[in-house]
C-alpha cells in the first residue's frame, strides 16, 4: 500500500511557476514509477508526465513539453513537478500517482494503482 500526498498548489499569474511536491509512504518508492495527472472542469483526466523508477526517462504531454519539468528525490520519497511559464489552461486540479506497469503503459489512469487528493492550481490572466 502506498500513500501520496501532494502540495504546492495554489494561485499565481500566467507567465508564473509553481513547484508540486507528491510525498509517498513506504520503503520501496523507489519500485514505482510515478504520473502526474489533471483535470479541470467538465474535462477528462488528463495525463501531464511520468517518470520511470529510476528517474532516467520522462514523459510529458505535449501540451506541457518544454515548460514542465519531473524529477523525483527516491532517498526523500519524493516526485516533483516544476511548471514554468503557466497559462490560464494549466488550471486544474493536479494528482500524483504510483504504479508498477511494464512496456509503454503510463499514460492512462487506469496504469496506476495509487493516487494522491490532489492540488488546485490556478493561473490567472
Amino acid at each position: 500500500q502506498v500513500q501520496l500526498v501532494e502540495s504546492g498548489g495554489g494561485l499565481v499569474q500566467a507567465g508564473g511557476s509553481l513547484r508540486l511536491s507528491c510525498a509517498a509512504s513506504g520503503r520501496t518508492f523507489s519500485s514505482y514509477d510515478m504520473g502526474w495527472f489533471r483535470q479541470a472542469p467538465g474535462k477528462e483526466r488528463e495525463f501531464v508526465g511520468a517518470i520511470r523508477r529510476s528517474g532516467g526517462m520522462t514523459y510529458y504531454a505535449d501540451s506541457v513539453k518544454g515548460r514542465f519539468t519531473i524529477s523525483r528525490d527516491n532517498a526523500k520519497n519524493t516526485v516533483f513537478l516544476q511548471m514554468n511559464s503557466l497559462r490560464p489552461e494549466d488550471t486544474a486540479v493536479y494528482y500524483c500517482a504510483a504504479g508498477q506497469f511494464w512496456g509503454s503503459a503510463r499514460y492512462r489512469d487506469s496504469d496506476y494503482d495509487y493516487w494522491g487528493q490532489g492540488t488546485q492550481v490556478t493561473v490567472s490572466s
